[in-house]
């Protein structure tokens, strides 16, 4: 199998700090051609989007991708809701497990593969503030020994 390679246009670092991250999938999505032109120059934001199912269709909403600098009265609206393009298998399997108490659908990054624009979208559990913290607690401990060990060996 040959890897394709993929330009990763932005990314929600903040949602593996927030959620728990069950599952993940790849979905394309429906755009026009200022938002392609835009995407390019690296305009994109995914900061507190969210995806939801509606009327059987996957929407991802909230994702700012900013107008493009040479886009004219034909440009698009930065925060408008898009069209994921998904198999309706996986889309109804989505919408199941988002009913379920606590789970939702987080866009975690967009990128470029052949060619087309890609969301790696995960369903994803809270975390509650001690969980945050607890993984603090655990990132700290091990720089701690690492620390220690590197200074051990010199």
């Amino acid at each position: 199998m040959v890897a394709v390679p993929v330009k990763v246009i932005c990314e929600n670092r903040k949602a593996r700090h927030d959620y728990f991250v069950i599952e993940t999938f790849e979905a394309g999505i429906a755009l026009t051609g200022t938002e392609v032109k835009s995407l390019r120059a690296g305009r994109g934001n995914l900061k507190d989007s969210f995806a939801r199912v509606e009327r059987g269709e996957l929407w991802l909403h909230d994702m700012h991708i900013s107008p493009y600098a040479q886009g004219n009265r034909f440009n698009h609206e930065p925060k408008r809701p898009r069209k994921l393009l998904m198999h309706r298998g996986e889309i109804l399997r989505l919408y199941g497990r988002t009913r379920e108490k606590g789970f939702g659908l987080v866009p975690l990054r967009c990128y470029f593969k052949n060619g087309r624009v890609k969301v790696e979208l995960a369903l994803v559990k809270g975390k509650k503030l001690y969980d945050r913290r607890e993984e603090i607690a655990a990132r700290d401990a091990k720089r701690e020994i690492e620390r220690a060990l590197r200074h051990k060996r010199v």
